[in-house]
């Protein structure tokens, strides 16, 4: 279960991406759960879903589309909230403590543990088009897809950072150089990922220093 300082640290985060992209993001209407709907639709793509013909899951995709809806899901809670960390952190927490195993939408009772993966991403689909969100049922397609909330927080952190480094280091001028020592940005996110202890307090902000470290021309 994602704790306390998780929550916080992305929440912190999501809020500040936020506002680097528009200072006024609160009240400018944007459709966060139209694109989570996208996300998930893009989801069941990754996962196969026509029965007339062979297709593969694509679980690496899954995950990352996973950590995608979750930028859109906490951009969601944090405008229910007006923006307040502290009180979209307890709502998701309580959320959390809940452990709610299964919803009705439609009229129609849905458990969770009683579906796949794919009828439950059909059904955040759903839920997101109805402009909804549920903490647990996300859980539970995070479970499915192999992700621990650790790792869903490490992916989370990570995808965050590197945006915040793009930005701050000329990605939106066209100056940004996106491969160091012959190797992608994301390629070397991954090293300071798996080097860091991600309980630490400062983890996000560890994370940028180490990039900060390895990007050339500092």
């Amino acid at each position: 279960m994602l704790h306390a300082q998780q929550l916080a640290t992305m929440l912190d985060l999501q809020q500040k991406m936020n506002a680097k992209v528009n200072p006024e993001w609160i009240n400018a209407g944007y459709g966060f759960m139209r694109a989570a709907m996208v996300e998930s639709v893009e989801a069941i793509e990754h996962h196969g879903w026509k029965w007339w013909k062979a297709q593969e899951k694509d679980l690496p995709q899954l995950q990352m589309e996973c950590v995608d809806i979750w930028h859109f899901a906490l951009s969601h809670i944090l405008i229910e909230y007006q923006g307040d960390v502290e009180a979209s952190a307890k709502v998701i927490a309580q959320q959390l403590s809940e452990s709610e195993t299964a919803l009705t939408f439609d009229g129609n009772i849905y458990e969770f543990a009683q579906q796949d993966l794919l009828n439950n991403l059909e059904l955040m689909t759903g839920l997101a088009a109805a402009k909804r969100f549920n903490v647990s049922l996300f859980m539970t397609i995070i479970a499915q897809c192999e992700m621990s909330t650790d790792t869903l927080f490490e992916q989370y952190v990570g995808k965050n950072i590197l945006n915040f480094f793009r930005q701050d280091h000329g990605y939106k001028e066209g100056t940004y150089i996106k491969e160091w020592a012959g190797r992608e940005d994301n390629e070397h996110l991954v090293d300071v990922l798996t080097a860091l202890d991600s309980t630490l307090d400062n983890y996000a902000d560890a994370v940028y220093e180490q990039l900060s470290l390895r990007y050339p021309n500092n």
